[in-house]
């Protein structure tokens, strides 16, 4: 589907016509750059990837300053394909918030927060074991059995157990779009979407 990648800027509210408080998230969506033109005849599929985000050069491999130098752009951070555009794009050529001006609704992706290490309470809300009382010591956050003893001797996969939390990709679909605010790049989604402010998020269609 044909998008953009966006930084979430943050949460506000905006007021309906019916005077109600709607949550609403703000992101910077573009302009981006076409850094590479993907081919039938060369690749196999038609596609542009679009680069996002300028970065000093000296943070910036060398296989990927020639990739950008083919483009004539400087260093970007953030690359991410796209399918299906209405409009034919030249190299280096820029992609604006144009293409959500008649958009209702768009799928959001992004990483949500990391929280570390948690346990099965907070990562899966386990209610504990039992009450905190009656002489016990330190089983109500316990996860409980984690299966039989004699067969078969072993944790099956997938049991919910203690691990890592967040940092994963996520993605939202059917967001209402509220505002596109061309000027600023802005766009103002109904909403939560996944990721700390500052973070990076795929806008489709």
């Amino acid at each position: 589907m044909p998008g953009l990648i966006g930084k979430k800027i943050g949460m506000t509210s905006v007021f309906s016509a019916e005077g109600k408080s709607i949550p609403c998230t703000v992101i910077e969506a573009g302009p981006c750059v076409v850094t590479q033109v993907k081919t039938v005849e060369k690749d196999g599929y038609h596609a542009y990837q679009l680069a996002f985000d300028e970065k000093k050069e000296k943070n910036t491999t060398n296989p990927l300053k020639g990739h950008f130098k083919k483009a004539n752009v400087a260093p970007q951070k953030v690359l991410h394909e796209f399918v299906d555009f209405a409009k034919e794009y030249n190299l280096g050529e820029d992609v604006t918030l144009d293409i959500f001006e008649d958009v209702s609704w768009i799928d959001v992706t992004g990483y949500s927060k990391g929280k570390g290490f948690q346990g099965v309470v907070k990562r899966y809300g386990f209610k504990g074991v039992g009450d905190a009382t009656h002489g016990q010591h330190n089983r109500l956050r316990a996860p409980g059995s984690l299966g039989a003893s004699s067969y078969p001797s072993r944790v099956f996969k997938g049991m919910r157990m203690a691990g890592q939390t967040g940092n994963r990709k996520v993605k939202v679909i059917n967001l209402k779009v509220m505002k596109v605010i061309k000027e600023n790049n802005l766009l103002v989604v109904k909403g939560s979407v996944p990721g700390a402010n500052g973070s990076y998020l795929i806008i489709q269609k």
